[in-house]
């Protein structure tokens, strides 16, 4: 395993800010869908980014979440194991919803606050990972 990460691991993490802060701007708008959508994009990035540096090769062209955890072989605190496993749900529904009035019904304002909070402390806990 990589001690330094490198500027590709960094970018993946940088990009990774930046969906979050961008998930923040949906949630300001009402946007919950997009919100969510992008929550669960920011944590990609950053598992990518930790792929990178365990595994010193370009992580895979996929978006569960899960998948990426299981490959990098990371342990995941109880408290934010939950979470994770939902968004990872919840991405699916947010990338092909059946019915959007129905999905912006499920989507209240409460559940994407909840949702950008824990995506907030899953970031926090994958960059002190980063930094191991």
């Amino acid at each position: 395993m990589n001690n330094k990460p490198n500027k590709l691991i960094l970018e993946w993490f940088k990009q990774a800010d930046y969906d979050l802060a961008t998930a923040k701007v949906m949630f300001k708008s009402r946007r919950y869908i997009y919100t969510v959508f992008m929550c669960h994009l920011s944590i990609e990035k950053a598992l990518k980014g930790l792929y990178g540096k365990i595994l010193t090769n370009e992580p895979p062209k996929i978006h569960d979440l899960i998948n990426l955890l299981d490959k990098i072989q990371l342990a995941v605190p109880l408290e934010l194991k939950d979470f994770i496993g939902q968004i990872n749900q919840m991405s699916i529904v947010t990338r092909y919803p059946d019915n959007l009035s129905n999905l912006q019904k499920v989507l209240s304002h409460k559940t994407a606050y909840n949702i950008l909070t824990h995506t907030n402390e899953v970031l926090k806990w994958l960059k002190k990972e980063l930094n191991k």
